[in-house]
């Protein structure tokens, strides 16, 4: 049993990264552009260009969430997605209280640990990072990450 689930670890990261990233960008989608409800708190609408820390965490969390989910410069991505998620966690939500049940940073938490697990796990199968290093293998020249780390 453990076998077969481990023969199945790089798809099931590569789904994993995909919807993690299509949620971050979306989240971002809504803060800018004022789709799919719009940004937090503002009825619909969307944050203010160049307004901090709303507007460049929207920005990190299109691109990033982007780049994710298209597993492209997959750990780096998800280094600063991750980041960003602790600043908010940090910065807004545990001034309200400690636990994140109590300050509504639930989000926040998942997504931070969520994309820290991508920067050690790498984009998984499906993503264009494992494409690149294929390509790259094959005009043998060494390949940093052709393939996704297994247990």
């Amino acid at each position: 049993m453990s076998a077969r689930l481990d023969s199945a670890q790089p798809y099931v990261i590569g789904l994993f990264r995909i919807v993690l990233g299509l949620l971050f960008a979306v989240h971002g989608a809504a803060s800018l552009f004022g789709v799919l409800g719009g940004a937090a708190g503002t009825g619909g609408g969307t944050i203010a260009a160049g307004t901090w820390p709303g507007w460049y965490a929207a920005v990190i969390q299109l691109v990033a969430g982007g780049l994710v989910l298209l597993g492209l410069g997959t750990r780096g991505a998800a280094l600063i997605a991750s980041g960003s998620m602790a600043y908010a966690y940090f910065d807004v939500h545990q001034q309200a209280a400690l636990w994140p049940i109590q300050n509504g940073g639930e989000l926040s938490v998942l997504f931070c640990w969520g994309f820290f697990l991508l920067v050690f796990t790498g984009s998984g199968a499906f993503g264009v990072d494992r494409l690149l290093g294929r390509r790259t293998a094959a005009d043998g020249e060494p390949a940093a990450d052709r393939s996704p780390l297994a247990a």
